[in-house]
């Protein structure tokens, strides 16, 4: 029997006094380039912690929006949209080449990434600001709700998707609504869930439905107040599972 594998990452340069501790749990780190979260220095720093710990690092653009940290619905025209992801992922480009590092991968932050989702213009206009910047690997909702690989893989990114330890699945493999009872999973919960979708590629959705949810990377929030707990547990749960943890590879 062939051994699982998946990718641990985590959403991090958002300012997060946890990331350190975060960081040596993950095997992918999607860093805030200057949108919702980050700038030079925040980059920088995450960039350093990444290549300390062997972390695959990548981009992790989003709504221009601060004030909002990229959790609210906005609305551009899709050239609007490859124009500021672009700028984002080149920005950490920019400070990654600085650094010695390499980036691997883009990852959608946020209200952007939702929307992705089931919007395929705005898939496409994201995928395609990830496909001018050369980086080979494009993370994006795993399933049959989301369009977002679907894009990306037109534009000859390889598609990897991903799922959410720590967040609760509508029926139709969608995220449950941030707000609403059932989105935010406790820690136990979380690491239950983290394990059962490395090995069995399904989840169980708030509303009691089994969803198939074909992942090949899990991600945790790295700014919640137990965030490295989490990290460390998952990691350790996963590992116990016989899981092996990994970054994923172009191919």
């Amino acid at each position: 029997m062939s051994q699982h594998t998946t990718d641990l990452n985590a959403d991090l340069g958002e300012g997060s006094p946890h990331e350190a501790a975060v960081m040596p749990f993950v095997t992918s780190a999607n860093i805030a380039c200057g949108g919702h979260a980050g700038d030079a220095g925040t980059m920088r720093g995450s960039l350093r912690l990444a290549a300390r710990h062997g972390v695959a690092a990548g981009a992790h653009p989003g709504f221009p929006d601060r004030e909002s940290f990229g959790r609210r619905e906005l609305h551009f025209a899709p050239d609007e949209v490859t124009a500021f992801v672009r700028e984002q992922i080149e920005a950490l480009k920019a400070a990654a080449a600085r650094e010695g590092v390499r980036l691997a991968h883009v990852k959608p932050h946020g209200m952007l990434y939702n929307m992705a989702v089931k919007d395929a213009a705005l898939a496409g206009a994201i995928a395609r600001a990830a496909a001018d910047s050369g980086l080979p690997l494009y993370f994006g909702l795993a399933g049959e709700a989301s369009v977002m690989l679907r894009e990306a893989a037109a534009l000859g990114l390889t598609p990897v998707g991903e799922a959410f330890a720590d967040r609760g699945y509508a029926p139709d493999g969608s995220l449950w609504p941030r707000g609403q009872a059932g989105a935010l999973l406790s820690h136990a919960e979380a690491v239950a869930q983290g394990v059962r979708l490395a090995q069995e590629g399904v989840v169980t959705a708030v509303t009691g439905e089994t969803v198939r949810v074909p992942a090949r990377t899990l991600c945790l929030h790295g700014d919640g107040a137990e965030a490295a707990e989490l990290a460390r547990d998952l990691r350790r749960a996963l590992e116990a599972a016989g899981v092996r943890v990994t970054a994923p590879t172009q191919g």
